[in-house]
């Protein structure tokens, strides 16, 4: 009896030891983390339905998803200046409030109509609280960290994004195959229920946070608007992965949905399983980016992407219906896998910033950059299949992954930046 407490004892001192070689001993994490894990769980309730949701009972089509896309994305466009009106308020306290504005999304989307306009507004304003909690999300994981440990403590952050994520989506799932096997119709009321289980783990989120410390970063230093040349080819690094992450979001499942008829239980299984990847990876890649450097994790995440876009586009015409709604199927999984090395550009940023002010602003700016080119993806790619097919438009998705490549091959490391 008495080893096995002692076996306990070590394995807890053994994960203690872990935790304290990436995060310093001053870093008050405990609460941040919380509020990641419900409101990821909340996020995998919400997406594991949003598609299906627009789909099935908001009626829209391809053309009006890129359009609902682009209102959905303008919080990220405009982000520089909802950041700008908060420019005195800490890490913290900016991330207590993109939470509770999370929370008014859900409720409205809980206790409102299915109308296009009331289901839009909502979304839009769930989406803005996303945006607004995105880059201090990353500041905060990266201020934790020891020196050297940025890329293991993002990867970690979206492990733990991840577990709640797919969490949400199995159960997601679940319920819609219990659905199905009782004779419920799916309807609103069914997708009501699983608002109604994001809109309680919300709460619970938005209730975790106000035990989050401040931040010790001076706010009076904090620029409202940052733009540096030193930071250019991160900026165009932005804009060639909001084109690349917007056709993936809004596109990807809808090809699913659309052209090969998955269904919400589908949907949200895949969700899940990219989600257990994401817990595998995450990790793993913040360890490729520390050891390896992120120039190397940019080129070859953009070089698989070429490859992706292609099966996305194509495989309906080399394989049998079946067949192609399995590599399709695959495809989806792959991508969101390699997503995930996204976390390279902040790195990036850690890297060449001077101050934590300065990535702060620079991670906020970079973000309504790439948004600038998400909401004219957005609102012309659904167009573009409308008119053209999604071979174009996936075609487009990946020459703007070749671009991104090339220019990542630009980036210089810190040690080579100091070789002649």
């Amino acid at each position: 009896m008495s080893s096995r407490s002692e076996s306990a004892a070590d394995e807890k001192r053994s994960a203690k030891n872990r935790w304290s070689d990436v995060y310093r001993s001053d870093a008050r994490v405990r609460a941040f983390l919380s509020v990641l894990l419900f409101s990821s769980l909340a996020y995998g309730f919400y997406r594991g339905i949003q598609d299906n949701y627009l789909a099935e009972i908001v009626h829209i089509s391809e053309f009006e998803r890129g359009v609902v896309e682009f209102f959905r994305e303008l919080p990220g466009l405009l982000l520089i200046f909802i950041l700008a009106a908060m420019y005195r308020f800490s890490e913290s306290k900016i991330f207590r409030i993109g939470t509770a504005i999370m929370l008014a999304g859900s409720l409205g989307l809980l206790f409102g109509s299915s109308g296009k306009v009331s289901v839009i507004a909502f979304m839009v304003l769930y989406s803005a609280g996303e945006h607004i909690v995105m880059p201090v999300k990353s500041t905060i994981s990266l201020e934790a960290a020891k020196p050297g440990k940025g890329g293991v403590s993002l990867g970690i952050t979206s492990g733990i994004g991840h577990i709640g994520n797919i969490v949400g989506f199995l159960v997601v799932s679940l319920l819609f195959m219990l659905f199905s096997h009782f004779g419920i119709e799916r309807g609103v009321s069914s997708f009501r229920i699983i608002f109604a289980i994001a809109t309680a783990l919300m709460i619970a989120s938005v209730l975790i946070s106000f035990a989050m410390k401040d931040s010790s970063i001076s706010v009076a230093r904090r620029s409202r608007f940052y733009f540096n040349r030193k930071f250019n080819k991160y900026y165009m690094l932005e804009v060639f992965y909001g084109a690349r992450k917007q056709i993936f979001l809004t596109f990807a499942p809808y090809v699913l949905i659309l052209q090969y008829g998955a269904d919400t239980a589908v949907i949200s299984l895949l969700l899940a399983i990219c989600a257990a990847f994401g817990i595998v990876f995450s990790p793993l890649i913040g360890k490729l980016i520390d050891r390896l450097g992120y120039k190397i994790i940019m080129v070859t995440d953009t070089l698989i992407l070429m490859v992706v876009c292609f099966f996305y586009g194509f495989a309906h015409r080399l394989f049998p219906p079946h067949i192609a709604y399995i590599v399709v199927c695959a495809n989806y999984v792959l991508d969101s896998i390699i997503s995930l090395a996204s976390m390279a550009s902040n790195v990036y940023v850690q890297d060449i910033s001077s101050t934590q002010e300065e990535m702060t602003a620079t991670i906020t700016t970079g973000i309504s950059v790439n948004h600038l080119i998400s909401i004219l993806i957005a609102l012309f790619g659904g167009w573009i299949w409308q008119k053209t097919g999604i071979e174009v438009l996936f075609t487009l998705s990946g020459v703007l992954g070749l671009c991104n490549t090339l220019f990542a091959c630009t980036i210089k490391n810190p040690k080579e930046a100091l070789q002649p």
